[in-house]
């Protein structure tokens, strides 16, 4: 059967200014060739991101999970007026499903299924491709994505399709350390972006409809070390897990692939769960099925769940 390859196009539209730009029909930019230049994102910058609204610096834009731009350019007297500016063509098959972070004029953009690119956010010029080779026989569900990737410092960081978690120089593109974080062959995938408190770095994993049994991971922003595992399904220790029958809680799901949330005032992290598996056919597991299609608070700090 034959394979069919789509190109999905990264647009920029803006007023048109004097600055120099790559039009409709003009070839594209060439590779820039120049290192990125950005100030360090502190822990600091994170909580107050609300007021660079000129950057992006998370995934959802502020810990609170808004994603609401306070840019206020562009209004509805002129919106009539936006004129492309820039295009980016990404080499992805399948969907596109990213939220690009700005930093100082820099916009580090994800692709399916895991690699990541660094664009002069002007101009459309490629400072850098980072592309993870992933396993040819991958286990996955509903289309090969990457959501996007978290900054700190000089460092991003990204999930990756066969449930690995990587650091990246910022500035250059290079690895700085790669860790597993579940074996792929088991069912595991990672597709969302993590979420920085602290110094640590929160991750959830994918794969409810393969038979995993979902968890919520921390690791150290330097040394990639885990930090703790929050299971979103409770072992035979705990009492919630009568809400599973059986056994069927070692393969129940409850995926954690969203990024979660943050208030620092309370120093909480709020993660959703996602289904139970088998997703369909609840006969193998009745119950109520904690801590699947759930909110959970977790303390950051400890890894403790305050309350679902």
């Amino acid at each position: 059967m034959m394979k069919q390859y789509a190109l999905v196009t990264l647009l920029m539209f803006a007023i048109p200014t004097s600055a120099a730009s790559q039009r409709p029909g003009e070839p594209p930019a060439e590779p820039n060739s120049a290192t990125p230049s950005f100030d360090p994102v502190t822990q600091e910058r994170l909580l107050n991101a609300d007021a660079e609204p000129e950057n992006w610096l998370m995934y959802s834009g502020n810990y609170f999970g808004q994603r609401h731009s306070r840019l206020d350019q562009i209004a509805k007297g002129n919106v009539g007026q936006l004129e492309m500016q820039w295009a980016f063509q990404l080499r992805a098959l399948d969907r596109a499903e990213t939220t690009p972070l700005v930093v100082d004029g820099v916009m580090y953009v994800t692709e399916a299924p895991s690699n990541v690119i660094a664009l002069d956010a002007r101009t459309g010029s490629q400072y850098w491709r980072y592309n993870h080779d992933l396993p040819e026989d991958l286990n996955f569900c509903c289309g090969r994505n990457n959501r996007g990737v978290a900054v700190l410092g000089d460092r991003l960081y990204m999930s990756t399709l066969d449930a690995h978690l990587v650091s990246l120089d910022a500035k250059t593109g290079s690895v700085l350390w790669d860790v597993e974080v579940a074996d792929e062959a088991t069912g595991y995938s990672m597709t969302g972006a993590p979420l920085l408190v602290g110094d640590k770095i929160l991750t959830g994993v994918a794969g409810g409809e393969f038979g995993i049994r979902g968890f919520i991971d921390t690791y150290d922003v330097v040394t990639g070390e885990l930090a703790w595992r929050l299971y979103t399904i409770p072992g035979p220790d705990h009492p919630d897990n009568m809400t599973w029958q059986g056994n069927s809680w070692r393969t129940g799901g409850s995926p954690s692939w969203m990024t979660g949330s943050y208030d620092a005032e309370l120093n909480l992290v709020y993660w959703g769960t996602g289904n139970p598996g088998p997703d369909w056919n609840g006969d193998a597991r009745a119950g109520d099925n904690l801590y699947s299609d759930a909110v959970l608070a977790i303390n950051p700090d400890t890894g403790e769940m305050v309350w679902y």
